[in-house]
Protein backbone atom coordinates (compact mmCIF):
# COMPACT_ATOMS: atom_id res chain seq x y z
CA UNK A 1 0.00 0.00 0.00
CA UNK A 2 1.26 3.11 0.93
CA UNK A 3 5.62 2.99 0.92
CA UNK A 4 6.64 3.98 4.81
CA UNK A 5 9.99 1.79 4.64
CA UNK A 6 11.64 2.04 0.70
CA UNK A 7 13.25 -1.00 -0.88
CA UNK A 8 15.59 -0.89 -3.42
CA UNK A 9 17.16 -4.01 -5.49
CA UNK A 10 20.05 -3.76 -3.88
CA UNK A 11 18.72 -3.82 -0.19
CA UNK A 12 16.82 -7.54 -1.47
CA UNK A 13 19.83 -8.94 -3.72
CA UNK A 14 21.02 -10.65 -0.66
CA UNK A 15 17.67 -11.43 1.30
CA UNK A 16 15.64 -12.89 -1.89
CA UNK A 17 18.02 -15.69 -1.48
CA UNK A 18 15.90 -17.21 1.58
CA UNK A 19 13.06 -17.87 -0.70
CA UNK A 20 13.32 -20.69 -3.72
CA UNK A 21 12.43 -17.70 -6.28
CA UNK A 22 15.84 -17.37 -7.69
CA UNK A 23 17.35 -13.86 -8.09
CA UNK A 24 15.46 -10.59 -8.01
CA UNK A 25 15.01 -8.37 -11.17
CA UNK A 26 12.93 -5.53 -10.29
CA UNK A 27 10.97 -4.05 -7.79
CA UNK A 28 8.30 -1.10 -7.72
CA UNK A 29 6.18 0.49 -4.55
CA UNK A 30 2.68 0.40 -5.05
CA UNK A 31 1.18 4.12 -4.05
CA UNK A 32 -2.77 2.83 -3.04
CA UNK A 33 -3.43 2.13 0.52
CA UNK A 34 -2.22 3.36 4.17
CA UNK A 35 -1.23 0.59 5.74
CA UNK A 36 1.65 -1.27 4.77
CA UNK A 37 4.41 -1.09 2.70
CA UNK A 38 4.01 -2.85 -1.02
CA UNK A 39 5.97 -3.69 -3.98
CA UNK A 40 5.13 -5.68 -6.46
CA UNK A 41 8.59 -8.13 -7.36
CA UNK A 42 9.76 -9.29 -10.35
CA UNK A 43 11.80 -12.29 -10.07
CA UNK A 44 13.75 -15.55 -12.00
CA UNK A 45 10.83 -17.34 -11.09
CA UNK A 46 7.33 -14.63 -12.01
CA UNK A 47 5.72 -11.71 -10.82
CA UNK A 48 5.09 -11.79 -6.74
CA UNK A 49 4.08 -9.32 -4.00
CA UNK A 50 6.47 -8.19 -1.28
CA UNK A 51 4.56 -6.76 1.80
CA UNK A 52 6.52 -4.86 4.59
CA UNK A 53 4.47 -4.72 7.73
CA UNK A 54 4.53 -1.40 8.87
CA UNK A 55 1.97 -2.06 12.39
CA UNK A 56 1.65 -5.93 12.46
CA UNK A 57 3.86 -7.65 14.53
CA UNK A 58 5.62 -11.19 14.17
CA UNK A 59 3.04 -12.40 16.50
CA UNK A 60 -0.09 -11.05 15.01
CA UNK A 61 0.74 -12.17 11.72
CA UNK A 62 0.56 -15.83 11.40
CA UNK A 63 -3.16 -15.22 11.52
CA UNK A 64 -3.46 -13.75 8.21
CA UNK A 65 -0.58 -15.10 6.19
CA UNK A 66 -2.19 -19.27 7.13
CA UNK A 67 -5.84 -18.12 6.65
CA UNK A 68 -4.48 -17.09 2.69
CA UNK A 69 -2.70 -20.34 2.60
CA UNK A 70 -6.04 -22.11 4.11
CA UNK A 71 -7.97 -20.56 2.04
CA UNK A 72 -5.87 -21.22 -0.97
CA UNK A 73 -5.71 -24.87 -0.80
CA UNK A 74 -9.54 -24.76 -0.25
CA UNK A 75 -9.62 -23.12 -3.74
CA UNK A 76 -10.33 -19.99 -2.87
CA UNK A 77 -9.13 -17.18 -5.45
CA UNK A 78 -6.20 -15.43 -2.85
CA UNK A 79 -2.85 -14.92 -2.89
CA UNK A 80 -0.84 -17.43 -2.17
CA UNK A 81 2.15 -17.04 0.57
CA UNK A 82 5.56 -17.87 -0.12
CA UNK A 83 7.66 -19.90 2.45
CA UNK A 84 11.49 -19.80 2.88
CA UNK A 85 13.34 -22.51 1.99
CA UNK A 86 13.13 -23.29 5.80
CA UNK A 87 9.77 -23.23 5.27
CA UNK A 88 8.90 -19.54 7.07
CA UNK A 89 6.12 -17.51 5.97
CA UNK A 90 7.61 -14.23 7.26
CA UNK A 91 11.65 -12.74 7.14
CA UNK A 92 12.72 -10.14 8.53
CA UNK A 93 13.90 -7.06 6.16
CA UNK A 94 14.98 -4.18 7.33
CA UNK A 95 14.20 -4.84 11.07
CA UNK A 96 10.26 -5.61 9.78
CA UNK A 97 8.09 -8.40 9.19
CA UNK A 98 8.09 -8.95 5.27
CA UNK A 99 6.25 -11.63 3.29
CA UNK A 100 5.93 -12.50 0.03
CA UNK A 101 2.47 -13.73 -2.10
CA UNK A 102 1.72 -14.75 -5.97
CA UNK A 103 0.54 -12.20 -7.69
CA UNK A 104 -2.93 -12.21 -9.45
CA UNK A 105 -3.55 -11.95 -12.38
CA UNK A 106 -6.03 -8.95 -13.72
CA UNK A 107 -7.14 -5.62 -12.52
CA UNK A 108 -9.22 -3.81 -10.27
CA UNK A 109 -12.94 -3.48 -11.25
CA UNK A 110 -13.56 0.24 -10.18
CA UNK A 111 -17.06 0.59 -12.05
CA UNK A 112 -18.34 -2.55 -10.84
CA UNK A 113 -21.64 -4.07 -12.80
CA UNK A 114 -23.86 -5.91 -11.39
CA UNK A 115 -22.61 -9.36 -13.02
CA UNK A 116 -19.10 -8.11 -11.39
CA UNK A 117 -21.14 -7.54 -7.64
CA UNK A 118 -22.61 -11.68 -8.66
CA UNK A 119 -19.03 -12.81 -8.63
CA UNK A 120 -18.10 -11.35 -5.35
CA UNK A 121 -21.01 -12.39 -3.34
CA UNK A 122 -20.39 -16.05 -4.49
CA UNK A 123 -16.73 -15.56 -4.03
CA UNK A 124 -16.93 -14.37 -0.42
CA UNK A 125 -19.80 -16.89 0.61
CA UNK A 126 -17.41 -19.81 -0.19
CA UNK A 127 -14.65 -17.78 1.83
CA UNK A 128 -16.62 -17.93 4.74
CA UNK A 129 -17.70 -21.60 4.27
CA UNK A 130 -13.68 -22.47 3.38
CA UNK A 131 -12.83 -20.55 6.63
CA UNK A 132 -14.61 -22.47 9.13
CA UNK A 133 -12.11 -25.36 10.00
CA UNK A 134 -9.77 -22.67 10.03
CA UNK A 135 -8.23 -23.07 13.54
CA UNK A 136 -6.60 -20.04 14.90
CA UNK A 137 -8.69 -17.15 16.23
CA UNK A 138 -8.27 -13.44 16.32
CA UNK A 139 -10.44 -10.47 17.01
CA UNK A 140 -11.62 -8.07 14.22
CA UNK A 141 -8.93 -5.58 15.35
CA UNK A 142 -11.10 -3.02 13.88
CA UNK A 143 -14.17 -3.89 15.73
CA UNK A 144 -16.03 -2.44 18.43
CA UNK A 145 -13.19 -2.15 20.93
CA UNK A 146 -11.09 -0.11 18.42
CA UNK A 147 -14.30 2.11 17.88
CA UNK A 148 -14.18 2.53 20.89
CA UNK A 149 -10.50 3.95 21.52
CA UNK A 150 -10.25 5.53 18.52
CA UNK A 151 -13.62 8.25 19.04
CA UNK A 152 -12.53 10.17 21.69
CA UNK A 153 -9.35 10.73 19.45
CA UNK A 154 -11.20 12.29 16.91
CA UNK A 155 -13.72 13.90 18.21
CA UNK A 156 -12.45 17.21 18.97
CA UNK A 157 -11.39 17.68 14.93
CA UNK A 158 -15.43 17.57 14.42
CA UNK A 159 -18.00 20.06 13.75
CA UNK A 160 -20.98 20.08 16.12
CA UNK A 161 -23.23 17.89 13.74
CA UNK A 162 -20.65 15.49 12.75
CA UNK A 163 -19.82 14.89 16.39
CA UNK A 164 -23.35 14.49 17.00
CA UNK A 165 -23.98 11.75 14.53
CA UNK A 166 -20.57 9.97 15.70
CA UNK A 167 -21.92 9.95 19.04
CA UNK A 168 -25.51 8.70 18.23
CA UNK A 169 -24.06 5.83 16.10
CA UNK A 170 -21.62 4.86 18.59
CA UNK A 171 -24.26 4.31 21.38
CA UNK A 172 -26.65 2.54 18.52
CA UNK A 173 -23.68 0.18 18.13
CA UNK A 174 -22.81 -0.73 21.41
CA UNK A 175 -26.04 -1.44 22.33
CA UNK A 176 -26.82 -3.71 19.60
CA UNK A 177 -23.31 -5.39 20.26
CA UNK A 178 -25.42 -6.59 23.22
CA UNK A 179 -28.55 -7.77 21.68
CA UNK A 180 -29.43 -11.19 21.50
CA UNK A 181 -30.15 -10.94 17.13
CA UNK A 182 -26.48 -9.80 17.21
CA UNK A 183 -24.92 -12.93 19.18
CA UNK A 184 -26.86 -14.95 16.73
CA UNK A 185 -24.72 -14.23 14.00
CA UNK A 186 -23.12 -16.65 12.02
CA UNK A 187 -19.14 -16.17 12.86
CA UNK A 188 -15.49 -16.58 11.74
CA UNK A 189 -12.80 -15.51 9.45
CA UNK A 190 -13.48 -12.53 7.54
CA UNK A 191 -11.47 -10.18 5.25
CA UNK A 192 -13.36 -7.38 6.40
CA UNK A 193 -11.67 -4.95 3.68
CA UNK A 194 -12.95 -6.30 0.54
CA UNK A 195 -13.01 -3.06 -1.27
CA UNK A 196 -12.86 -2.49 -5.41
CA UNK A 197 -9.36 -2.09 -5.10
CA UNK A 198 -9.11 -5.72 -2.77
CA UNK A 199 -10.45 -7.77 -5.78
CA UNK A 200 -9.26 -8.41 -9.08
CA UNK A 201 -10.93 -9.25 -12.77
CA UNK A 202 -10.29 -10.39 -15.90
CA UNK A 203 -13.07 -9.04 -18.11
CA UNK A 204 -15.88 -10.29 -16.04
CA UNK A 205 -14.07 -13.10 -14.37
CA UNK A 206 -13.00 -12.65 -11.24
CA UNK A 207 -9.38 -13.60 -10.63
CA UNK A 208 -8.75 -13.31 -7.37
CA UNK A 209 -9.66 -11.27 -3.37
CA UNK A 210 -6.04 -9.87 -1.85
CA UNK A 211 -5.14 -7.63 1.03
CA UNK A 212 -6.08 -10.06 3.56
CA UNK A 213 -3.98 -7.74 6.63
CA UNK A 214 -7.18 -6.29 8.01
CA UNK A 215 -9.14 -9.84 8.64
CA UNK A 216 -10.08 -11.08 11.59
CA UNK A 217 -12.96 -13.61 13.49
CA UNK A 218 -16.21 -11.35 13.40
CA UNK A 219 -19.44 -12.09 12.33
CA UNK A 220 -19.70 -12.68 7.96
CA UNK A 221 -22.49 -10.19 7.77
CA UNK A 222 -20.26 -7.58 8.78
CA UNK A 223 -18.18 -8.64 5.85
CA UNK A 224 -20.97 -8.79 3.50
CA UNK A 225 -21.83 -5.26 5.17
CA UNK A 226 -18.43 -3.90 4.05
CA UNK A 227 -18.44 -5.13 0.93
CA UNK A 228 -22.05 -3.97 -0.28
CA UNK A 229 -21.07 -0.47 0.84
CA UNK A 230 -18.64 0.13 -1.23
CA UNK A 231 -19.36 -2.37 -4.46
CA UNK A 232 -22.79 -1.58 -4.88
CA UNK A 233 -23.04 2.59 -4.18
CA UNK A 234 -23.16 5.72 -6.22
CA UNK A 235 -19.78 7.06 -5.31
CA UNK A 236 -20.94 10.22 -5.14
CA UNK A 237 -24.10 9.73 -2.95
CA UNK A 238 -23.46 6.97 -1.12
CA UNK A 239 -26.78 5.31 -1.81
CA UNK A 240 -26.66 2.02 -2.68
CA UNK A 241 -27.81 0.46 -6.67
CA UNK A 242 -30.42 -1.87 -6.12
CA UNK A 243 -29.45 -4.29 -9.21
CA UNK A 244 -25.90 -4.35 -7.69
CA UNK A 245 -27.21 -5.01 -4.04
CA UNK A 246 -29.13 -7.59 -5.26
CA UNK A 247 -26.76 -9.16 -7.45
CA UNK A 248 -24.44 -9.37 -4.56
CA UNK A 249 -26.85 -10.88 -2.05
CA UNK A 250 -29.00 -13.52 -4.01
CA UNK A 251 -25.17 -14.63 -5.34
CA UNK A 252 -23.95 -15.37 -1.54
CA UNK A 253 -27.29 -16.05 -0.56
CA UNK A 254 -27.05 -18.98 -3.61
CA UNK A 255 -23.62 -20.06 -1.59
CA UNK A 256 -24.50 -19.75 2.00
CA UNK A 257 -27.71 -18.78 2.82
CA UNK A 258 -28.67 -16.13 4.57
CA UNK A 259 -29.94 -16.97 8.24
CA UNK A 260 -33.10 -15.60 9.97
CA UNK A 261 -30.86 -13.36 12.53
CA UNK A 262 -28.73 -12.07 9.90
CA UNK A 263 -31.46 -11.36 8.08
CA UNK A 264 -33.15 -8.96 11.44
CA UNK A 265 -29.37 -7.22 11.46
CA UNK A 266 -28.63 -6.51 8.05
CA UNK A 267 -29.55 -2.96 8.38
CA UNK A 268 -27.71 -1.96 11.77
CA UNK A 269 -24.84 -3.97 10.12
CA UNK A 270 -24.97 -1.63 7.39
CA UNK A 271 -24.51 1.00 9.61
CA UNK A 272 -21.71 -0.84 11.56
CA UNK A 273 -19.46 -0.73 8.13
CA UNK A 274 -19.91 2.31 7.48
CA UNK A 275 -19.21 3.87 11.05
CA UNK A 276 -15.86 1.48 10.86
CA UNK A 277 -14.38 3.25 7.87
CA UNK A 278 -15.59 6.79 8.79
CA UNK A 279 -13.93 6.24 11.98
CA UNK A 280 -10.50 4.85 10.49
CA UNK A 281 -10.61 7.20 7.82
CA UNK A 282 -11.13 10.05 10.42
CA UNK A 283 -7.67 8.69 12.58
CA UNK A 284 -5.75 8.43 9.15
CA UNK A 285 -6.73 11.86 8.20
CA UNK A 286 -6.62 13.72 11.86
CA UNK A 287 -3.67 11.32 13.09
CA UNK A 288 -1.72 11.00 9.95
CA UNK A 289 1.64 8.92 9.85
CA UNK A 290 4.67 9.87 7.50
CA UNK A 291 4.80 7.74 4.14
CA UNK A 292 6.87 7.99 1.26
CA UNK A 293 3.53 7.65 -1.00
CA UNK A 294 0.75 8.33 1.39
CA UNK A 295 -2.64 9.51 0.36
CA UNK A 296 -5.42 9.20 3.35
CA UNK A 297 -8.56 8.80 1.66
CA UNK A 298 -11.58 11.21 2.31
CA UNK A 299 -13.43 10.53 6.14
CA UNK A 300 -16.29 12.78 4.60
CA UNK A 301 -17.59 9.62 2.29
CA UNK A 302 -18.46 7.66 4.61
CA UNK A 303 -20.03 9.90 6.74
CA UNK A 304 -22.39 10.34 4.05
CA UNK A 305 -22.97 6.97 3.53
CA UNK A 306 -23.65 6.34 7.32
CA UNK A 307 -26.20 9.20 7.29
CA UNK A 308 -27.89 7.40 3.80
CA UNK A 309 -27.92 4.29 6.06
CA UNK A 310 -29.65 5.41 9.00
CA UNK A 311 -31.50 7.55 6.55
CA UNK A 312 -32.93 5.45 3.93
CA UNK A 313 -34.01 0.90 4.60
CA UNK A 314 -31.57 -0.55 2.37
CA UNK A 315 -32.61 -4.28 -0.17
CA UNK A 316 -33.15 -6.74 2.39
CA UNK A 317 -31.07 -9.77 2.13
CA UNK A 318 -33.25 -12.01 0.44
CA UNK A 319 -35.40 -10.66 -3.27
Amino acid sequence: MAVFTPVTLDDISQWIQQFPLGKALAIKGIASGIENSNFFLTTERGEYVLTIFENLSFEQLPFYLRLMDHLATRGVLVPAPVATNAGELLAPLHGKPAAIVSKLEGRSQMDPQPVHCAAVGAMLARMHLAGLDYPLQQPNLRGLAWWNETTPLVLPYLSDDSAHLLRSEMHFQQAYAGCETYHQLQRGPVHADLFRNNVMFDGERLTGFFDFYFAGCDTWLFDVAVTVNDWCINLDTGVLDEARVRAMLDAYHAVRPFTAAEQAAWQPMLRAAALRFWLSRLYDFYQPREAEMLTPHDPTHFERILRERIATPAPGLTG
